[in-house]
């Protein structure tokens, strides 16, 4: 860990820009669980407060904020959940911004990544609870989960759309928010990206539910797309 002086701006709540004196600005958000890092991730202490800084070719939600995002529904005291965890990048940072009294349900399927996710993540973070389960069985998780305020998704399925969907279905809030990050070779490698997730938007729409941004992530990620909605009340 390392203090530098920083200049300090307000992104989202939560969220944070970090300008160092070179001119260089990267995002971050303040450390939950202090002097633990979880990718290698820099860590930065400014006047008493420890940030970590989020590399946005390591997180696609990252990626999403610098590529535009405008309307950021992780925020403190939300709870979420979070298909595709993984070993915790992206989970991590969302721990930070939802904070002690929010609570984020991270689903993963693969054993070893499950291991890594509540070794090296979850024992620090009580606001994260982890859930060893197939999202595409949300009538089968082996917890009990709340109605969520958002839920996010990043499974590389074909049917990733259909799986945010079903769970959708069992747990998202009236006018809650989703957050998908789409990877089109995951769904038809023989498509053009571009065609590949007007279709997926469609599918959405078909389901009521209201899209309000669809941000290409190139140059963090290549043949993604982040979408952004929410779930319209009929």
């Amino acid at each position: 860990m390392t203090s530098e002086k920083v200049k300090i701006q307000v992104k989202f709540p939560g969220v944070y820009t970090l300008t160092f004196e070179d001119g260089k600005e990267s995002l971050a958000t303040k450390n939950l669980a202090l002097g633990k890092t979880v990718y290698g991730e820099k860590l930065i202490k400014h006047e008493d407060v420890e940030y970590r800084l989020w590399d946005p070719y390591r997180s696609k939600l990252a990626a999403a904020i610098l590529k535009g995002l405008s309307i950021m529904p992780i925020k403190p005291n939300s709870i979420i959940l979070y298909l595709g965890a993984g070993s915790g990048t992206t989970v991590s940072h969302v721990s930070d911004i939802i904070d002690k009294n929010g609570k984020a349900y991270c689903v993963e399927f693969a054993p070893r990544v499950m291991r890594e996710l509540i070794n090296n993540v979850c024992v620090y973070r009580s606001n994260l609870i982890p859930i060893f389960a197939d999202a595409r069985f949300p009538d089968k998780y082996p917890v009990l989960i709340p109605k969520t305020d958002v839920i996010y998704c990043d499974v590389a399925q074909p049917d990733q759309t259909k799986i945010l969907l079903d769970n959708a279905e069992h747990y998202l809030k009236e006018n809650g928010f989703i957050m998908l990050a789409l990877k089109a070779r995951s769904i038809d490698v023989t498509k053009d990206p571009s065609e590949i997730f007007k279709k997926e938007i469609e599918v959405l729409k078909l389901k009521c539910f209201k899209i309000i941004q669809s941000i290409r992530l190139e140059p963090y990620e290549k043949d993604h797309a982040f979408i952004l909605g929410f779930k319209k009340v009929i």
